[in-house]
């Protein structure tokens, strides 16, 4: 008999997700697909397919190697699946990554602490 694993059971022991609900949450709000196809948390998976799990901004891929439905340790990860993401996706995690706080308009959000005693002395003079 060939061997079988719900998806959002594989997804939680193979470590990609914390835990099962949130893996089961991901598959029913169709961020996992097998073959572009979304799938059900029920959906049964075997050894050789390829699942695309998008957790913004990139689309993680894996090739299931072995399955499983009980959690193993994180040593064991390469013999459970074969990370095939592509490098582009990479990339683009890199590019959100650099551009963190680079994108702020100036003067939009939270004051720097010299924007606030800037505010502050401004007021006091008002008070004079």
């Amino acid at each position: 008999m060939e061997e079988v694993a719900r998806i959002d059971k594989w997804l939680w022991a193979a470590r990609i997700f914390k835990t099962r609900s949130i893996a089961a949450d991901a598959c029913k709000n169709g961020r996992v697909t097998i073959g572009g196809v979304n799938v059900k948390p029920s959906r049964t998976v075997k050894a050789g397919e390829t699942v695309d799990v998008r957790k913004p901004p990139i689309t993680y891929s894996f090739r299931i190697l072995k399955t499983i439905e009980q959690r193993v340790g994180a040593k064991l990860l390469p013999e459970i699946y074969e990370n095939v993401t592509a490098p582009d996706q990479y990339e683009l995690l890199e590019m959100n990554r650099i551009s963190g706080f680079v994108d702020r308009a100036r003067g939009t959000g939270r004051p720097t602490k010299k924007d606030r005693r800037a505010l502050d002395d401004f007021l006091n003079l008002e008070d004079l």
